[in-house]
C-alpha cells in the first residue's frame, strides 16, 4: 500500500502538480485613501489593504492594533488617540484620530487576514494641513 502513495506523489511531482503556495504577510501593503487631511480632533482617516499578488483590496481583514504618532517628523513620542471604526465599504478601513498640529503622522496597524498565518503589519503616512 505504501508504494501506491509514493507512486501517486511521484506522478504528481512529474506532472507539475503542486499545492498552492501560501501568501506571506509581506504580500500585503496598506495605503491611504487620502494622504492629506485637515488637522484637528476626530479627523477621519481611511486606509486600504492591498494584496500585492492581485492588486485587489482585501475585504476581510481584522484590524486589532493601531497607533498614530509623528514619527515621520522625528517625534515618535507625540502619540495621538486613534479609534478604529467598523468598515462601511469593502476593503476600506476607517479610523478617527486627533491630529492637533500640522505635520506628518504615521498610522501603524496590525491586522489578521483570512487564511493568512502571519500578522500583517503596516505603516501609512498621513499629512495634516492647517
Amino acid at each position: 500500500m505504501c508504494w501506491k502513495i509514493v507512486a501517486v506523489a511521484s506522478l504528481g511531482a512529474t506532472m507539475g502538480i503542486a499545492e498552492p503556495a501560501l501568501a506571506a504577510a509581506s504580500d500585503y501593503v496598506f495605503e491611504p485613501v487620502n494622504a492629506e487631511v485637515k488637522k484637528g480632533g476626530d479627523v477621519a482617516i481611511a486606509i486600504r489593504l492591498i494584496s500585492k499578488a492581485t492588486g485587489n483590496p482585501v475585504t476581510d481583514a481584522v484590524i486589532f492594533r493601531s497607533r498614530v504618532d509623528m514619527a515621520p517628523d522625528g517625534m515618535a513620542e507625540m502619540e495621538s488617540p486613534v479609534t478604529a471604526l467598523p468598515p462601511k465599504e469593502p476593503g476600506i478601513y476607517p479610523f478617527t484620530a486627533d491630529l492637533p498640529m500640522p505635520g506628518r503622522y504615521q498610522l501603524s496597524v496590525a491586522a489578521k487576514v483570512q487564511g493568512e498565518q502571519e500578522t500583517v503589519i503596516g505603516r501609512v503616512v498621513i499629512k495634516a494641513n492647517k
